[in-house]
């Protein structure tokens, strides 16, 4: 695929000129200076996403001040893949780093689109591409025996999430690279041709909300610690059975909701689905 080059355009520079992301995935960090030295190869021109996260897993053992994944908090804010539509807002001095928010990524942080700054050369003019136009819903792999989820097997979310059980965690990642839990329910219902909010706590202001007791699959859990805003989220399997993407477990885990969980648990909501 195309990297389109530092150097564009006037004409691209402008402010309100959408572009699509025109490598296989970028990182979308709170500022042009987050990044770390480890972080290089996410942030050069031909990003390397593989090898990030690799150099990241040498330090496995820091905290959140470290080299490792739990490093990203605090600097990264989401993840953008190939062909997805951003909006520029501007750049910076150097012109290296552009200010954008993403259509595709529902925020109560900006109305137009989660924002964030990714390098320049991640991104290739759109055209005339329409940026609030939602992603082509992908081909659904059949649940087991062939059930639906109208004849009570796996609702098409659950079905999805599964592929990537036992993947390791991600903060912010929306790839098939990893995943954190909001990152997976944004992926899930990409897949299923929708566009819903980033983050947990706006997913379960998106959501249609659910009795607790009345979940099925394919509905989400929230949850929260007291006082405070929604911080996790789950895809119901059944109720008290959940897949998601977990970062004391460090995997993508499908399981029964351990003491824990049901003790955060908060509320419950359905998103559109086919």
């Amino acid at each position: 695929m195309s990297v389109a080059s530092t150097d564009l355009p006037d004409d691209d520079r402008a402010a309100g000129v959408t572009h699509t992301v025109g490598v296989p995935v970028t990182t979308l960090w709170v500022g042009p200076d987050s990044a770390r030295p480890v972080d290089a190869p996410i942030t050069r021109d031909r990003p390397d996403a593989v090898a990030w996260l690799t150099a990241l897993d040498e330090h496995d053992g820091d905290d959140e001040l470290g080299e490792g994944r739990l490093g990203l908090h605090g600097r990264v804010e989401s993840q953008l893949l190939a062909g997805e539509p951003v909006v520029a807002l501007g750049f910076d001095a150097s012109g290296r780093w552009a200010e954008v928010v993403a259509p595709w990524q529902l925020s109560p942080k900006d109305e137009r689109g989660y924002p964030g700054w990714v390098p320049a050369a991640h991104l290739r003019p759109a055209g005339e591409h329409e940026a609030s136009a939602p992603p082509v819903p992908a081909t659904l792999p059949a649940a087991p025996g062939g059930a639906d989820e109208r004849d009570g097997g796996d609702h098409p979310a659950v079905v999805l999430a599964r592929q990537h059980l036992g993947l390791r965690y991600l903060w912010c990642g929306i790839s098939p690279l990893g995943f954190d839990c909001s990152g997976l329910v944004l992926h899930t219902w990409r897949q299923l041709g929708h566009v819903v909010a980033r983050d947990a706590y706006a997913q379960a202001e998106l959501a249609e909300p659910v009795a607790l007791d009345a979940v099925r699959s394919g509905d989400l859990y929230f949850f929260a610690r007291p006082g405070r805003r929604i911080h996790h989220v789950g895809i119901v399997v059944l109720p008290g059975r959940m897949v998601h993407a977990s970062e004391t477990g460090g995997v993508l885990v499908e399981e029964d909701l351990p003491p824990e969980r049901v003790a955060t648990l908060v509320a419950a909501g359905r998103l559109p689905h086919p």
